[in-house]
């Protein structure tokens, strides 16, 4: 088990990286809104990046009041249980990243059940007698 001084490294280690990623990402998407505000088109990709960094910013306000109010990080699991995107994607952990991909991967997997069983029973109910 961790002491408590390299618990608090970690987490210190953890916001800056956090930011330090954030930094990056607001670094290149500035000239993307430079060459759409000019009228050039994106790529999908570069409009899917462009759209993530403008959400981490906007959520990185509220995230902020938990780091600048002193012992308010302690409320920080009570908060992300409450409203679990409020963190932005540079600060979540790969456990994190891991949990929603299973999310997402169950959900599409139950779609894509109902969607087989649905096209089964369309073809049960079209199917012409043969006799």
């Amino acid at each position: 088990k961790k002491s408590l001084r390299q618990r608090v490294v970690d987490e210190l280690k953890h916001y800056y990286h956090g930011f330090h990623l954030l930094w990056i990402d607001t670094k290149v998407a500035a000239p993307m809104v430079w060459r759409l505000l000019h009228g050039q088109v994106l790529t999908r990709r570069e409009r899917r990046r462009l759209l993530r960094t403008c959400a981490d910013l906007f959520r990185l306000v509220p995230f902020l009041v938990f780091v600048i109010v002193p012992f308010m990080e302690f409320l920080l699991p009570v908060f992300l249980k409450l409203f679990p995107d409020m963190l932005p994607s540079t600060f979540e952990t790969e456990s994190k990243k891991e949990e929603k991909l299973k999310k997402k991967l169950n959900a599409r997997l139950e779609l894509a059940k109902f969607l087989r069983e649905t096209i089964a029973e369309m073809a049960k109910r079209n199917k012409p007698d043969t006799g």
